[in-house]
């Protein structure tokens, strides 16, 4: 079976994820704080890790984000905590991890989340037909100075991602569906951050939206949320699916 990495700084939640994981077969290893979890990660090379969010010296988030940056995340990671928001765990997701447990986590949630985690490895680096993701902030005008910075930035999105013609594309579903994606939109930066990061994350899923041919399991997949995480996410953003229902009915 897998070995399994659990971060979380309560004594009782290691205790309680590794008797469990441990009766499925699962060797288990244990880590209160991040610094313990990069040794472990190290000396034990963990198949997957059970990171919590919230902990007293660094957060679960920013070692996420560190692993990212150093290219460590070689497994997958399930992000845990009890006060989470759906930010948090879209941040998260932005960052390579693959699911979101809300605590207090339930026995069939944390064994289906590992499994799936198991199932679905960490991308390795340098695969030659990993599709291939870029966005490029770029201002409108060249600035020389902070106080002439333009308040507009334009942020051209492109995918390309490697098609199998001699099978059957999946169905429209009312979103256009291409070889390679690429559109453009303009921001306005010269407002609070909420509204500016809601208009990119609205880009993000209509994007997503598009080139799964408005399919929501599969955008689910892609974006590393659970549908109903997804579904809530969607409806906040104000993001259009009457599209997708329109031409599934037709």
């Amino acid at each position: 079976m897998a070995t399994i990495l659990v971060v979380d700084d309560e004594l009782g939640i290691r205790a309680l994820l590794s008797e469990i994981l441990t009766d499925e077969g699962h060797s288990v290893e244990v880590a209160e704080n991040a610094a313990q979890a990069r040794t472990m990660r190290e000396s034990c090379k963990p198949d997957l890790v059970l990171l919590d969010i919230w902990m007293p010296d660094v957060d679960g988030v920013t070692l996420l984000k560190e692993w990212s940056a150093n290219g460590q995340l070689t497994m997958p990671v399930i992000m845990m905590s009890g006060h989470g928001t759906i930010d948090t765990a879209v941040e998260a997701t932005k960052f390579g991890a693959q699911a979101f447990l809300e605590k207090p986590v339930t026995m069939q949630k944390l064994l289906r989340a590992v499994e799936q985690g198991l199932t679905k490895p960490a991308p390795r680096a340098n695969t030659s037909q990993a599709p291939v993701h870029l966005a490029t902030v770029t201002p409108i005008t060249a600035a020389p100075s902070y106080s002439s910075m333009p308040s507009l930035a334009a942020v051209r999105i492109e995918s390309h991602h490697p098609v199998d013609t001699h099978h059957h594309a999946p169905a429209n579903h009312g979103f256009a569906t291409h070889q390679a994606l690429s559109h453009e939109q303009s921001f306005e930066l010269d407002r609070p951050l909420r509204e500016a990061r809601d208009d990119f994350e609205r880009a993000y899923f209509e994007f997503h939206l598009a080139r799964e041919g408005g399919s929501m399991t599969r955008v689910a997949e892609k974006t590393g949320l659970e549908r109903t995480h997804l579904y809530r996410k969607l409806k906040q953003l104000g993001v259009d699916l009457s599209r997708n229902k329109k031409a599934a009915a037709n």
